[in-house]
């Protein structure tokens, strides 16, 4: 196990209507102007956001809005956010929703204090090592766990680029984490969502460090959370535990618990998002496509026991055979993203070839994919995985 830091010092307030007593307290620890960060209206229809303005007024809050955060959010939407910030003095944002939000009201939060344009500070990427405005945050969409990392993506449409940034600065201080919340995110996020953590979870339990048991069986645990529950909350939107265990396994896929102490760059993220840089599609169903079609392509002798783990601890899969044990664990995880209603091709989400190559060429050159994941990969072997992706898969 490699050295590590774990600190993650965001205050999390899980459960039913906590808003009302404490959302307050919190906001009042740094400031009564409020940047109201949100997306496209979904807390207008719920009354989520009725009840934020209401309690806010009561509390004496002066409230800006930034609404319209889009499901990728754009760097022109950031620079909106961090004019709105420094014209009205802003002292707290305040984001509402999913991972799309969260991370545009980090980046709005950073770039307050930055120089230059928000795209300039996404390019620092993990270099960038500034302030940033306290950050609290309401969640309702379980996918990127955000609500508890100091990361954020960030996209431009016209140079077709989708970056990633961080730094802890960013840590939301706060989160309110109330399953209720997620009742009515409709069954196609629910489920690209809880892609969206186990994609999180495959690529920190897929690394090149040895002896991680802590963090293996963690990633394990969690994975059979999202595999047990997210079916539930697809049949029966407003089951609470189902709900609940979702939005906590979202939390802590990507807060470090699982990731910490394990070497090595991610692979199917920066491939996937080349997809949502050039075709703009979600997020979670993009890494769903993806990441059957990778685990095959990187099955060798070197990797079959890792996947043989995968596929006994996960799936059940008690086959002795490695090989056929590994392939049962990728049909299975094939077949779960499948059944949970998700695209399994790139032509169902609009993606043709024509951009594969290009894709693949940015994927490589906007990650350390070909030095430093699992197995590293080429150009051309992300092409490769591109292509297996135009067609339906079998790997029995």
């Amino acid at each position: 196990m490699d050295n590590f830091r774990f600190y993650v010092p965001t205050d999390v307030r899980f459960g039913k209507d906590r808003l009302t007593d404490e959302l307050a307290d919190v906001l009042n620890v740094y400031g009564k102007t409020v940047l109201l960060a949100y997306g496209g209206g979904s807390i207008k229809k719920n009354g989520l956001y009725d009840q934020l303005i209401q309690l806010m007024e009561t509390n004496g809050n002066t409230v800006i809005e930034l609404s319209g955060i889009e499901p990728n959010p754009r760097t022109e939407t950031v620079d909106r956010g961090v004019a709105l910030c420094r014209e009205h003095k802003v002292d707290v944002i305040l984001a509402v929703g999913g991972g799309s939000t969260i991370d545009c009201a980090k980046v709005v939060a950073a770039g307050f204090y930055f120089e230059k344009s928000a795209w300039d500070l996404v390019l620092a990427r993990r270099t960038f090592d500034g302030p940033a405005l306290p950050l609290v945050t309401i969640l309702t969409l379980a996918a990127t766990g955000s609500e508890m990392n100091s990361g954020a993506v960030i996209s431009n449409l016209s140079t077709n680029q989708k970056l990633g940034v961080g730094a802890a600065s960013m840590m939301p201080k706060a989160s309110f984490l109330d399953p209720q919340n997620t009742y009515t995110v409709p069954q196609y996020q629910t489920a690209a969502g809880s892609a969206d953590i186990l994609s999180h979870l495959f690529e920190n339990y897929f690394k090149v460090t040895e002896g991680t048991d802590v963090q293996d069986g963690i990633s394990e645990g969690l994975m059979k959370t999202v595999i047990k529950n997210c079916p539930i909350a697809l049949e029966s939107p407003e089951d609470y535990d189902a709900r609940a265990n979702l939005m906590w396994a979202s939390s802590l896929a990507l807060n470090g618990l699982t990731g910490d102490g394990k070497g090595g760059a991610w692979s199917c993220h920066p491939m996937e998002h080349e997809l949502s840089a050039f075709y703009d599609i979600t997020h979670g169903v993009g890494l769903a496509i993806l990441t059957p079609r990778w685990m095959n392509y990187i099955l060798s002798d070197k990797t079959v026991g890792k996947f043989q783990q995968f596929a006994h601890n996960v799936w059940g899969i008690t086959e002795e055979d490695p090989f056929t044990a590994a392939k049962k664990g990728i049909q299975a995880t094939y077949d779960f993203f499948k059944s949970c209603g998700i695209p399994m091709t790139l032509p169902e989400v609009g993606i043709n070839e024509d951009k594969l190559t290009v894709m693949a060429e940015q994927a490589v050159e906007h990650s350390t994919i070909e030095t430093a994941a699992y197995v590293p990969l080429s150009a051309a072997d992300v092409t490769t995985i591109y292509q297996e992706c135009l067609t339906e898969s079998s790997y029995l």
